[in-house]
């Protein structure tokens, strides 16, 4: 009971200094490198009285491409928040943008797909209930029923959706409708061993995240672990990047490794494995969801 009152606790704390905060907009925004930019947006904002804490920018020279990520505060700003975007837009306009507003206060809804293994999904769940991820999630959709008690624990909506070569097109149009009628926006895939169909990625353009070990195209297919060992590698590590129709070749948002010694068995290269993959999960997740990330091509500018 100790343990459960002081955990409790914890999330009281978090939540109430998260409820705290003033609340901020942030545009992210990315287009062809022009002259002018950085004064219109900044001019934009301060015309509307407006009070910029964070500003971060990149172009890439090679392509002659902008990007910009610019945080400000919404108390004392000019304009009711509905009305942003309509003011914005002729700017945007006018420079050929591809822009999105958000705020700091609006928790997206995120639905978390799994197979058999557990450790993302743990540690998704844990960092939700502690206050470090900002977003609701209302449910857990899974191929395989076996992880329905973590979601239980939890206090989370589990659905068992089972498929097999014959059934993954109504298996997947019925997770479509499930994720619609729960308004999901964001998609993380927590080790869901199963291929989403392009007409399904599309319709969650740089909103699915998905995560494996870096490996890749190396020690393609099954017991990856097993081939390196046969190998002896000496380093290797995990990959968080967006879903696309091509096979785990999406824009890349987060990365690590760790290294590998001659006494690991196949069994520690798994373990270590499976720690780098929860934390590069979360760490793009994260990122995500704080709006630090702009997909240009098939690259990302993950701003800090």
């Amino acid at each position: 009971m100790h343990i459960r009152y002081r955990a409790g606790r914890v999330v009281n704390l978090l939540e109430t200094m998260h409820s705290i905060e003033p609340a901020t907009a942030t545009l992210l925004l990315s287009c062809r490198d022009q002259k002018g930019l950085v004064a219109a947006v900044a001019s934009f904002i301060f015309d509307h009285g407006g009070n910029i804490i964070h500003a971060d920018q990149h172009t890439d020279q090679q392509e002659s491409y902008f990007l910009q990520r610019v945080e400000w505060q919404l108390d004392g700003f000019g304009l009711q928040r509905e009305d942003i975007a309509a003011a914005f837009r002729p700017i945007a306009d006018r420079f050929g943008m591809t822009w999105r507003l958000s705020f700091s206060d609006r928790r997206p809804r995120v639905a978390i797909l799994v197979s058999k293994q557990a450790h993302c999904l743990y540690d998704l769940l844990a960092r939700s209930r502690m206050g470090e991820l900002r977003a609701e999630i209302p449910l857990i959709a899974s191929n395989d029923p076996d992880l329905e008690s973590i979601a239980t624990e939890f206090g989370v909506n589990y659905h068992y959706l089972p498929v097999t070569s014959e059934t993954k097109a109504r298996q997947e149009a019925s997770l479509s409708t499930l994720l619609d009628r729960e308004s999901i926006e964001v998609v993380v895939l927590a080790r869901y061993m199963q291929i989403l169909s392009p007409a399904f990625v599309a319709s969650y353009a740089d909103r699915i995240i998905n995560i494996h070990h870096s490996f890749l195209p190396a020690f393609a297919g099954a017991k990856p672990y097993h081939q390196a060992h046969e190998r002896g590698v000496k380093i290797f590590g995990a990959t968080a990047h967006y879903v696309t129709g091509e096979l785990d070749s999406g824009p890349i948002i987060e990365q690590d490794v760790t290294r590998v010694s001659h006494r690991d068995t196949v069994a520690d290269l798994a373990r270590k494995g499976r720690d780098l993959e929860t934390i590069v999960l979360a760490r793009a997740v994260h990122r995500h969801l704080e709006n630090r990330i702009v997909v240009y091509g098939n690259k990302t500018v993950v701003f800090d």
